[in-house]
């Protein structure tokens, strides 16, 4: 039988909630992306499968100019320990968390569902947006939604490659944009700068860009390298910086000012404690680089 709580003691245990939902909309944000959100160009880039550790690494060897740039990475809790429950999550609005969070209050968001939880009040400078993803909500402010795909998720040549493009009004895959092919973000951002050349200079562009190249197989971009390591990940990021200074260039030159989210949606393991790629649970897996700055 189902315990009978009474109105008084039910009030009593909703307290704790209600202080935490409190907190949640108080807290201040270092961005208020409701000034961004109608103004601005966004563009999500997911470094897919980069780990933290490498990424840090090559920042410190000045070894990505491009990132570099736009300030330090931080460390954060990956949403998900492989692609797919990862992107759910950020898609949802529910970008990797800052490292030390110990509650849904230390959480900074940019982006807040509106018809879930916290009396439907957003956080202080969160976009609060209706829908199911934040692509949803931006479409109804007037966006133009694009998914440049990577990875097989975002394929489109299974039931299961067509989830996330289907989230989008405009999504892209080919072959030349696959995980084995060396100049694949090369490829990727190619197609963007042509395509923001056709579009609609008015309308402001939601652009999503899986970039794969860290992605196994990696070990191409390591001279005389023959299999995956922590050297060929590392690698693959500093071939990427260079590709994305071409696209950052390129949109600031067409379509001017844009806001970016930056970041990995989970890392891999090369052998650590016997552990062998992602879809696991493991520190090299769950803890991501991550970063937002204005173009």
């Amino acid at each position: 039988m189902d315990e009978q709580v009474q109105p008084g003691k039910q009030a009593e245990k909703d307290v704790p909630f209600r202080m935490l939902a409190a907190s949640v909309r108080d807290r201040e944000a270092r961005v208020d992306m409701n000034q961004i959100v109608g103004k601005k160009d966004i563009l999500f880039i997911c470094l897919d499968t980069l780990r933290y550790d490498v990424a840090v690494a090559q920042e410190a060897a000045q070894a990505t100019p491009v990132l570099n740039q736009y300030g330090p990475w931080e460390k954060c809790q990956a949403p998900g320990n492989f692609t797919y429950p990862s992107h759910h999550a950020m898609f949802a609005g529910f970008l990797p968390c800052q490292f030390d969070a110990k509650n849904v209050a230390d959480r900074e968001l940019l982006f807040f569902p509106a018809q879930i939880g916290l009396g439907k009040k957003g956080p202080k400078g969160a976009y609060s947006f209706s829908g199911s993803t934040i692509m949803e909500g931006l479409e109804r402010d007037g966006y133009d939604t694009w998914c440049v795909g990577g990875v097989s998720f975002f394929d489109k040549r299974s039931a299961l490659g067509k989830v996330f493009p289907g989230y989008f009004r405009k999504s892209y895959w080919n072959p030349s944009f696959s995980c084995p092919v060396k100049e694949s973000t090369k490829n990727q951002v190619d197609f963007i700068l042509r395509r923001i050349e056709e579009a609609e200079e008015e309308k402001r562009i939601f652009l999503y860009l899986n970039v794969d190249a860290i992605h196994y197989p990696n070990y191409f971009y390591l001279e005389g390298a023959s299999h995956d390591s922590v050297e060929s990940h590392g690698a693959a990021l500093r071939y990427v910086d260079g590709e994305l200074g071409r696209l950052f260039d390129g949109w600031k030159k067409k379509r001017g000012a844009a806001f970016v989210i930056c970041c990995s949606d989970h890392g891999t393991c090369y052998g650590e404690d016997g552990c062998q790629f992602h879809g696991i649970n493991h520190p090299m897996v769950n803890t991501v680089p991550y970063k937002h700055f204005y173009l």
